[in-house]
């Protein structure tokens, strides 16, 4: 017997719209995957200007968009990949990172890559689980 799941785009006019065949975000099974987002301007379509770290904070308010978009937090993302064009960055980039998160931080992957669409300096994926979230401490 077949099994079927629900899937859902998420999209919204708060983040830059795609530049490639791609959602902004899917949920499927209570999970949300979005695509990378990088420091762009919703408004503009260009990447913003100040260096990485304007980038990383524009990039977070595009995350936030489309956390909201679902119902989501920060509070709500479980993994996060990050793409640099830089790995030399990263720790500038940890400073803008750190704070859009409270209590635990997601898991999260870093990667120097060759080249980011339209020259971004960082990108940032999400996995985010639908729901309230709590933090579990097991007791040792």
């Amino acid at each position: 017997m077949a099994s079927y799941v629900a899937r859902k785009v998420v999209s919204t006019a708060s983040a830059p719209k795609a530049i490639g065949p791609y959602s902004q975000a899917v949920i499927a099974e209570n999970t949300m995957y979005m695509s990378g987002q990088v420091g762009m301007d919703p408004a503009t379509g260009e990447l913003v200007e100040g260096g990485v770290l304007k980038e990383t904070e524009q990039a977070f308010k595009n995350i936030n968009a489309v956390l909201e978009a679902a119902g989501c937090s920060f509070n709500n993302i479980v993994k996060t990949t990050v793409f640099l064009a830089d790995i030399r960055e990263y720790t500038a980039v940890n400073e803008v990172y750190a704070k859009y998160f409270s209590g635990s931080f997601p898991a999260r992957s870093a990667f120097q890559v060759a080249a980011l669409p339209k020259g971004a300096r960082i990108e940032i994926e999400c996995i985010a689980k639908i729901g309230h979230m709590v933090d579990h401490q097991p007791k040792l």
